[in-house]
């Protein structure tokens, strides 16, 4: 069971008077079972009508305790079942009718009904397989594919991709939401990957240093590199547009 935490003030604070949490305060309570869950994926939830959050007038999303089991059930099932956003959907709309409906299992080869299903490995924290990554973003091979040939998704070995590629695959299904193609997004890569070279530039002199423990320094100075440049370029674009975002 989920426990939702208590106190604090602020949207961005734990709970509100009212015992609705800011998405902020749901991810803090959804990563203690899901570290690799973001905000970009509660939003595609909810963009998939799998939670339903209350809006406030100035539109800030505020999500129930009830909310926020349902986004634990909906995680716990792609993570343990490997189910597509589509059959969680109908699997939940049956809970609802107050029937009591198994989980639906993917078959495996070799199975004496219907054609064969992909089958994903067990993921690891900084891997996962093109099964695994196909389910959690409620795409077909089709989708995935069109992402790969414009090199917004590419795998680091044979069907196997980072752990990111699940947040990657979910922003990228929000934007095509508003009309935004994989083919508009190429500058957005490229850009990207200059951003990359760039932190790479900085950290490799630690990284081809004698001293182990100046090499092992490196991951952490990539990390706190990577998160500047996300802020800055995130800081670009919202004073670019003008505007702030919630």
């Amino acid at each position: 069971m989920l426990q939702t935490p208590s106190g604090g003030a602020g949207d961005g604070a734990a709970a509100t008077d009212t015992g609705l949490l800011s998405i902020g305060a749901v991810l803090s309570v959804l990563r203690e079972e899901f570290p690799e869950v973001t905000i970009s994926k509660i939003r595609f939830l909810e963009s998939e009508g799998l939670v339903e959050p209350r809006r406030t007038p100035s539109g800030y999303r505020k999500f129930s305790a009830e909310d926020v089991e349902r986004l634990g059930h909906v995680l716990r099932m792609q993570r343990d079942h490997y189910l597509p956003l589509k059959v969680i959907r109908e699997h939940l709309a049956a809970m609802e009718r107050g029937e009591a409906v198994p989980l639906p299992a993917l078959s495996r080869p070799g199975d004496d009904e219907g054609p064969a299903e992909c089958v994903p490995e067990k993921p690891t924290a900084a891997r996962i397989g093109r099964c695994q990554l196909l389910a959690a973003a409620g795409v077909d091979e089709q989708r995935l594919a069109e992402w790969e040939s414009y090199g917004l998704l590419v795998p680091v070995g044979d069907g196997v991709y980072d752990a990111e590629a699940v947040t990657v695959a979910g922003l990228l299904m929000e934007l095509g939401r508003y009309g935004i193609e994989p083919r508009h997004l190429r500058a957005m890569k490229a850009a990207a990957e200059r951003e990359a070279g760039l932190v790479e530039q900085v950290v490799a002199p630690l990284r081809r240093h004698r001293n182990p423990q100046t090499r092992a320094h490196a991951e952490d100075r990539t990390k706190e590199l990577a998160g500047l440049t996300m802020k800055l370029h995130a800081a670009l674009v919202r004073s670019a547009l003008g505007v702030r975002l919630p």
